[in-house]
C-alpha cells in the first residue's frame, strides 16, 4: 500500500510540475525554469513504468473478471490473458522498486580517474596505460571528454600512474563500480620461458566537487611551480608552468603539468584537489562506505581483485557478481556495457534486500 501511494504521490507531483511549466510567468523565470524541468525529468522513468503498470494491472482486472463468463472461448481468452499478463506485472513492479530506491547524490556527477601501477614492475606500469586507454575508449562512446591532469611513464613505455578528469552525462553513475584492483594475467614480452605472470594495479573513481561543496582557503594551499618533464627529452617545457598544490591541513598533494600554462595547470588541479577533499569528507560522514571502498582499492596487491583480465584465455572475470566473458579484446577496447550493467544489477539488489530487511 505505502509503495503505490509513493507511486500516486510522484505522478500527482510530477503532473504539477507538466503544468507549472506551462506557466508563463515560470517560462519567464529562466533558473526557475531549470529547476523545475529537472525534477519533473527525474521523475519521468517512475511515472513512465507505473501508467504501464496501471494499464497493465487494469487489463488484469478485466481480464479475470472473464473468468466467470460461460462461454468456454471468453474463459481460455482470459486464462491467455492473464498468463500474459503475470509476468509483465512482475518485471514492472520489479522495475519500479529500483527507480523508488534513493538516488546517490553523485551520479550525475563528472569524475577524476585515477589509476597506479601495483605489484607487477613493468608490466604493471604497461597495463595501467591499456586500462586508461580501454577507459577512453568506452568514454568516447559515451561522448564524454577525457583531460589528463598528470601522467608519470615508465622506463617501458607504460604509466606508473595516470590521473585525469572525465566529464559527459551521468559519468559517476556509469564508473562508480570500477574502484578496485584490477589484476592482469599474461606473458610478458621479456619472459624466455613462456610463464604466465600476474601483476596487479588500483584504479579510483572520484565524483568531482564543485566549490559549493568544498570550500578551500587560500590560506590553506602552498603552490609550488616548476618545470613540466616530458618524453624522452623532447617537448619538455623549460618554463615553470608546472603546478603542485598541496593542502596543508590535510597534506594532500596534487601536480598537474598537461598543459602549457600554468593558470590552466592551477584550475586543473584544483578540480582534482577538491574532489580528493571531497572524498574525504565523505569518508568522514559515511565511514561504513568509506571503509568499503578503501577495501575494494587496498594496496595494490595481487590478492585483492575485483576483476581478472586473462590474455592467454581471451577471458575477463568479475569476481563481484560472478560474470565471465571470453571477450577479453572487446573489453580492452571499451566495451565495459556487460560488466557495468551487472554491477549496477548486482548492487540495486543488494539496496533492495537491505530495503526489506529494514522495512
Amino acid at each position: 500500500m505505502q509503495f503505490l501511494q509513493r507511486l500516486e504521490q510522484t505522478e500527482a507531483r510530477f503532473d504539477e510540475l507538466t503544468r507549472q511549466m506551462t506557466d508563463p510567468v515560470m517560462i519567464g523565470d529562466g533558473d526557475q525554469y531549470r529547476k523545475t524541468a529537472k525534477t519533473r525529468s527525474d521523475m519521468e522513468d517512475v511515472v513512465a513504468r507505473y501508467r504501464e503498470w496501471k494499464k497493465a494491472s487494469g487489463e488484469m482486472e478485466q481480464a479475470r473478471s472473464m473468468m466467470s463468463e460461460a462461454d468456454p472461448e471468453l474463459k481460455q481468452m482470459a486464462q491467455e490473458e492473464i498468463a500474459r499478463l503475470e509476468p509483465e506485472l512482475t518485471r514492472l513492479e520489479e522495475a519500479l522498486k529500483v527507480l523508488l530506491l534513493p538516488k546517490d547524490p553523485n551520479d550525475e556527477k563528472d569524475v577524476v580517474l585515477e589509476i597506479r601501477a601495483g605489484t607487477g614492475g613493468d608490466e604493471a606500469t604497461l597495463f595501467v596505460a591499456e586500462i586508461f586507454r580501454m577507459y577512453s575508449r568506452f568514454a568516447e562512446t559515451q561522448h564524454w571528454k577525457i583531460e589528463i591532469t598528470s601522467s608519470s611513464e615508465s622506463s617501458v613505455g607504460g604509466l606508473k600512474e595516470v590521473i585525469a578528469l572525465v566529464s559527459g552525462n551521468k559519468v559517476y553513475s556509469k564508473l562508480k563500480y570500477e574502484s578496485g584492483v584490477h589484476r592482469v594475467q599474461r606473458v610478458p614480452a621479456t619472459e624466455q620461458q613462456g610463464r604466465v605472470h600476474t601483476s596487479a594495479i588500483t584504479v579510483a573513481v572520484l565524483p568531482e566537487a564543485d566549490e559549493v561543496e568544498v570550500k578551500i582557503e587560500d590560506k590553506d594551499i602552498r603552490i609550488d611551480t616548476f618545470c613540466s618533464s616530458g618524453p624522452g627529452g623532447q617537448s619538455v617545457n623549460t618554463t615553470y608552468s608546472a603546478v603542485r598544490l598541496t593542502h596543508l591541513p590535510t597534506g594532500t598533494v596534487v601536480s598537474c603539468q598537461d598543459e602549457k600554462s600554468q593558470i590552466k595547470n592551477r584550475a586543473k588541479g584544483m578540480r582534482v584537489l577538491r574532489s580528493r577533499l571531497y572524498e574525504i569528507e565523505l569518508e568522514k560522514q559515511q565511514a561504513a562506505v568509506g571503509a568499503e571502498r578503501r577495501g575494494m582499492v587496498g594496496t595494490g596487491d595481487r590478492s585483492e581483485k575485483i576483476r581478472t583480465y586473462n590474455f592467454p584465455q581471451n577471458r575477463v572475470t568479475d569476481h563481484r557478481v560472478g560474470l565471465t566473458l571470453h571477450q577479453l579484446d572487446q573489453v580492452m577496447d571499451g566495451k565495459l556495457e556487460p560488466f557495468l550493467d551487472s554491477l549496477t544489477a548486482y548492487y540495486q539488489t543488494e539496496k533492495l534486500k537491505k530495503d526489506s530487511a529494514a522495512a
